[in-house]
């Protein structure tokens, strides 16, 4: 079970669609979805968490902890959609295609896939461009 939470004002438009992409790349890799929530915030909102779970002083756009056994994805993954729509206007991308790449991005990290290298974040990067084109082959040519 997929389920979305808002500490803001913003909310998903197309709740459906990315749960269905979420499960297809979480079965791709050899899992099974358990349950996974997201919780969309702001940046004060998030920078709490950083600091009480990760002792980080510094902004983020996503914290996930995982919760994943025995190959069946569970966690939490906090999203702060006013980081994200900063980082869309920094990487010149549309605020949806940015949110997408930090949806997958948490969903990756329970998949095993770590970015701490740079050529993990290289490999990260990878898979989420891919799990990116198959949201727009699947929900986007419609």
């Amino acid at each position: 079970m997929i389920e979305f939470f808002y500490q803001t004002d913003f909310e998903l438009s197309d709740q459906e669609d990315i749960s269905n992409w979420i499960q297809s790349v979480i079965t791709s890799y050899g899992f099974d979805l358990g349950s996974v929530s997201y919780i969309f915030c702001d940046d004060s909102y998030l920078l709490k968490l950083n600091q009480e779970f990760l002792n980080h002083d510094t902004f983020t756009d996503i914290l996930s902890f995982d919760y994943t056994a025995d190959k069946i994805i569970e966690g939490e993954i906090y999203i702060s959609v006013e980081r994200v729509r900063e980082n869309s206007d920094t990487y010149g991308v549309e605020f949806l295609e940015e949110l997408r790449r930090v949806i997958i991005h948490g969903i990756l990290h329970f998949c095993g896939f770590s970015d701490e290298s740079p050529e993990d974040r290289d490999k990260m990067r990878e898979l989420e461009d891919r799990a990116l084109v198959q949201f727009h082959q699947k929900f986007l040519k419609r």
